[in-house]
């Protein structure tokens, strides 16, 4: 097996972002290797704390690891972020000085060969399970679920225009023999799609993305987790969320529109009656993205776009 590693994506603007104290109490809900966690923690001493979430047993391992300089300053939990309210009730935390969210799939999770999160590694086995005690994977949902559902799917979480093709051509090749490998997946998705559309890179991403956006239920309750953990700000506390496709993005974008929207009654009312007060100041007009420099090291960096508030009341 692979060891966890993750290089975090533009860890410096994330920390000036969230403008770490010492003494704060900060919330990193997707831990991953730990990177941006180990940066929180190190400009939170000596008394800062951190409290973390992961679905990943093998990212929990890694971070718990490169944390363990901080002793007794955090605490991880084997948790979905959206189940922060649990998280933070256990480590019995009421409010925070700061959020992190990277909903980044690690460099560990894309190049394991095990996990099969890639295009890739056309021997992978079909998972792509963020956590692996959960009995959904990309097998079971390629080999199960119907056609017009696949079509759903890959059209809406993978934004692909050739969806209905390859929503057929999966269901016709399955009835020959269950599909098992990565490899498999992408020959049905590169058969499926017009050679004029194969000039702008790998055909299969969008699709791969698609499919383990549905098998781990990532958009989910996205907009209102983003409206919790706002709301779990002290103020003058800051959220950072880095995301990595324009659907988490626009999930983001509108949360934080509402959170920062003064009223939300009917404009044809003469007063305000939801009573409504703006919540945070969203610090990032336009999302913050990666440099040159950044995305030349690190060429994942390259569609991640950061959003930064600041709670107001």
């Amino acid at each position: 097996m692979k060891s966890f590693s993750h290089v975090p994506v533009m860890l410096e603007q994330c920390m000036q972002g969230l403008n770490i104290k010492d003494g704060g109490i900060y919330f990193d809900g997707t831990v991953g290797g730990g990177g941006h966690s180990y940066e929180i923690l190190k400009r939170s001493s000596p008394s800062g704390k951190l409290i973390a979430t992961d679905l990943d047993e093998d990212a929990i391992k890694a971070a718990a690891d490169r944390l363990s300089e901080f002793s007794g300053r955090f605490q991880i939990y084997k948790s979905d972020y959206k189940d922060y309210a649990e998280a933070l009730d256990l480590a019995s935390v009421q409010s925070l000085d700061g959020v992190m969210l990277d909903f980044g799939v690690s460099s560990y999770q894309l190049d394991n060969g095990e996990r099969g999160f890639s295009y890739m590694n056309p021997d992978a086995s079909l998972d792509m399970r963020m956590d692996w005690s959960q009995d959904l994977n990309a097998e079971i949902l390629l080999n199960t679920y119907s056609q017009r559902e696949l079509a759903r799917i890959l059209k809406e979480y993978g934004e692909e225009r050739f969806a209905p093709e390859i929503a057929a051509n999966i269901v016709k090749s399955r009835a020959e023999k269950p599909l098992k490998t990565s490899g498999e997946l992408t020959k049905i998705i590169e058969s499926s799609i017009p050679a004029k559309f194969k000039q702008n890179g790998p055909c299969a991403r969008k699709s791969f993305q698609a499919i383990r956006i549905a098998v781990n239920g990532e958009l989910e309750g996205l907009y209102d987790c983003v409206i919790g953990l706002a709301r779990r700000l002290k103020k003058g506390g800051r959220i950072a969320i880095l995301t990595f496709h324009s659907l988490e993005d626009r999930i983001v974008k509108q949360a934080f529109k509402f959170l920062e929207t003064d009223c939300v009654c009917d404009k044809s009312l003469p007063v305000c009656v939801c009573g409504k007060k703006k919540e945070i100041e969203i610090i990032t007009k336009k999302p913050i993205t990666a440099d040159e420099a950044e995305t030349k090291i690190n060429s994942r960096s390259k569609c991640a776009k950061l959003r930064i508030a600041e709670k107001v009341i």
